[in-house]
């Protein structure tokens, strides 16, 4: 293209020489996530990545950070969405047993800023580090009158692998069995468009303001970073047999164990043997939220829930504390109709 070509299609927009910069800045960053499996060089047109082998199944998810990057712009810090987003991503194929192999990323903005974009990666590339999962590739795309001025949207691919013998179906789940809850951080990445309405709209905060029965603000207690479970749970796959993960994500409780609960059973939720985090108590509250919705929305502040027989309960319960968590019986498993029943 000559250079009055260019410099058309960076009037209608799009600056191709600014966005190849931009991803020539984040190159080490990026080659900082490269893991054992890792092939080939970043920046191919397709990303790759050795072979587990045979007697594994890959195992993947894709996902988005959602409105929760409203909430990003509004406190002006970007770092956090991509945790978010790889965190979200290795918790969703954990619930079948696999560990992260490799992640991708789209971003896509009206134009692409700079600062904001080095901050997003950096949550990327940090996330990845911490969950051993390679990025090894993803797209950037600029599209003037298709996203709002200034925003930008973030979504995430990952591919992990499990061994045949450690795969997690739900199957195993049975009468009897005992639903041992893990702490999440916050909303993670779901319900951000009702807790948006609530805060700012009907109770009229702002992302500086304090949040009531804390020393945090709203912003800080919304950006709160989506946890990533994997470390943890992969150290009790090694001592304890788990029936079934549950990733407590939009839909709740209800919409995220029917998933696999097998026909017959009934996993009961007791709601009194924990208390909400104060984010959940101020929207229920400000919103006038019907409780029974809250639990369908929101993780409440239960991140992950992990089926084991009753015989086990204590030594995961154990385990889990052994690995810094604050694990916490929520529930039993029982012969019913209804796939989920919450009471308390």
């Amino acid at each position: 293209m000559t250079n009055d070509q260019q410099s058309a299609y960076s009037k209608s927009g799009v600056d191709i020489d600014a966005k190849m910069e931009l991803l020539r800045r984040a190159k080490s960053k990026i080659a900082g996530t490269r893991t054992a499996g890792s092939a080939g060089e970043w920046g191919l047109f397709g990303g790759l990545f050795k072979s587990p082998g045979k007697d594994h199944l890959l195992v993947s998810s894709t996902d988005g950070v959602g409105t929760k990057l409203k909430v990003a712009h509004m406190v002006g810090r970007h770092d956090t969405v991509g945790q978010d987003i790889v965190n979200h991503c290795v918790n969703d194929i954990l619930a079948q047993g696999a560990e992260p192999l490799f992640f991708l990323d789209y971003i896509g903005a009206q134009k692409l800023d700079p600062g904001i974009f080095a901050e997003v990666i950096e949550g990327l590339c940090k996330a990845c580090r911490e969950n051993n999962c390679a990025l090894v590739g993803g797209e950037t795309a600029e599209m003037p009158g298709l996203y709002p001025a200034g925003e930008y949207d973030l979504v995430g691919t990952i591919v992990g692998a499990v061994s045949k013998k450690r795969l997690i179906t739900g199957m195993g789940v049975k009468s009897g069995d005992v639903l041992i809850g893990l702490p999440s951080s916050g909303l993670h990445t779901n319900g951000y468009s009702l807790a948006r309405r609530t805060i700012f709209e009907k109770a009229g905060k702002k992302v500086s303001d304090i949040l009531p029965g804390t020393k945090k603000t709203f912003g800080e207690a919304l950006l709160a970073v989506h946890r990533s479970y994997l470390k943890p749970v992969r150290k009790l796959m090694d001592a304890v047999k788990i029936h079934a993960l549950a990733h407590i994500t939009g839909g709740g409780f209800v919409d995220n164990i029917d998933r696999f609960l097998p026909k017959g059973l009934c996993a009961v939720v007791d709601r009194s043997t924990w208390t909400p985090l104060p984010i959940f108590q101020f929207i229920q509250q400000a919103g006038k939220v019907d409780r029974d919705e809250m639990y369908k929305v929101f993780n409440m502040g239960i991140g992950l829930v992990l089926f084991v027989a009753r015989a086990d309960a204590e030594k995961t319960v154990k385990l889990l504390r052994a690995a810094g968590e604050k694990p916490v019986a929520v529930g039993f498993v029982e012969k019913g109709p209804e796939p989920v029943r919450l009471i308390g």
